[in-house]
C-alpha cells in the first residue's frame, strides 16, 4: 500500500486501520439496503431484547441448541439464555442477527463461530478456535480459552478475561482481541489487520510473521516472532485504549501509556523479491 500524505492522513490510520482500493472487483450485496447504516442479512429476524427466553442444554446435542436459537429469535425473542452448555462443541454459531446471548456455562470447540452481531457472554471457559471467522459483534468470556482464540477474525469485540492458548489472533484480519490474562506461542501469527491487547505476559514468537495491526502487551514478552518490532504508541492509541478497556471493566497493570506495542517491520511485506541472502537476513 503506497503511503499517504499527511493531509490525506486519519487518525483511523494511527490505530492500524487502513483502505483498500476496490476498484475493478466484482462486489456482491449481501445485505439490505433499506437498514441503512444498521445493515442486516435479508433472512435476519426483528428481535425484541426486552423479550427473553431460556434453553436447558443439559439433555441436547449442539445442533439442537444452535436450532433452538434460531426458532427463538424467529419468535423475536432477543435476549436467550442457555442453561447448561456443559462445554458442547459449536455453540452459537452462525447467528447472523443482533441478539443478546448468554452461557450460563462453559462451552467446547468451536464457540460462537461465523457469527456477525450478537452480544454474547459466557460466565465459564471456552475450547479452542473461539469466534473463529467472527464479522461482527461482542463476545466476552469470563474465564479461560484455549488456542487459536480469534483466528481469522474480521471484526467485532472479543474479550478473554483470563489466560488464553497459543496463536491467539491466528490470521487475524480486523476487530479487536483483548486478553486479561496471558497469551500463549505465536500469538498474532500472520495477523493481517486489526488490534491485540494482552494485559499480561505474552508467549515465545509473539506476532510472528506480522503483516500489518498492532499488538499491546501489560507484561513481559517472551521473544518477538519474525518481522515483529517494538512501535511507539501515540496518544490517539492510548485514548483507545483506555475507553476500550474500560468498556469491560479492566484496567492495564502499570497505565495504557506503559503497554508495549509491537508493529510489523514490513520485511516481509517483499519476501518473493528478495535475494536469497536477503531472505535469510528476514528470517
Amino acid at each position: 500500500m503506497a503511503e499517504l500524505s499527511p493531509a490525506d492522513r486519519h487518525k483511523s490510520h494511527d490505530l492500524g486501520l487502513h483502505a483498500e482500493q476496490l476498484s475493478g472487483r466484482t462486489q456482491q450485496v449481501f445485505f439490505s439496503p433499506e437498514e441503512g447504516d444498521n445493515y442486516t442479512y435479508p433472512e435476519g429476524f426483528d428481535v425484541d431484547f426486552t423479550k427473553k427466553a431460556e434453553i436447558d442444554a443439559a439433555e441436547m446435542d449442539g445442533p439442537q441448541v444452535n436450532l433452538r436459537i434460531r426458532e427463538l429469535m424467529g419468535e423475536g425473542y432477543g435476549h436467550i439464555v442457555v442453561k447448561n452448555p456443559l462445554a458442547k462443541h459449536s455453540l452459537g454459531v452462525g447467528i447472523l442477527n443482533r441478539l443478546k446471548l448468554d452461557f450460563e456455562g462453559s462451552l467446547g470447540y468451536f464457540g460462537c463461530g461465523l457469527i456477525d452481531g450478537p452480544n454474547v457472554h459466557i460466565q465459564g471457559r471456552v475450547g479452542w478456535s473461539c469466534a473463529e471467522n467472527m464479522m461482527a459483534g461482542v463476545v466476552v468470556i469470563e474465564k479461560n480459552a484455549g488456542s487459536t482464540f480469534g483466528a481469522a477474525l474480521r471484526g467485532g469485540d472479543l474479550v478473554c478475561k483470563g489466560d488464553v492458548g497459543s496463536r491467539t489472533g491466528i490470521d487475524m484480519k480486523g476487530g479487536t482481541i483483548i486478553v486479561g490474562g496471558r497469551a500463549g506461542a505465536f500469538t498474532g501469527f500472520m495477523m493481517q489487520r486489526g488490534r491485540i491487547v494482552i494485559l499480561g505476559d505474552a508467549g515465545i514468537n509473539l506476532g510472528d510473521s506480522l503483516y500489518d495491526g498492532t499488538i499491546f502487551v501489560g507484561g513481559t514478552i517472551a521473544s518477538l516472532g519474525v518481522d515483529a518490532v517494538p512501535g511507539e504508541i501515540t496518544d490517539v492509541e492510548a485514548g483507545w485504549l483506555e475507553k476500550k478497556l474500560a468498556t469491560y471493566g479492566l484496567k492495564a497493570p502499570r497505565g495504557v501509556e506503559n503497554l508495549t506495542k509491537i508493529v510489523a517491520g514490513k520485511q516481509l511485506w517483499n519476501y518473493d523479491n528478495l535475494e536469497p541472502s536477503e531472505k535469510k537476513i528476514a528470517l
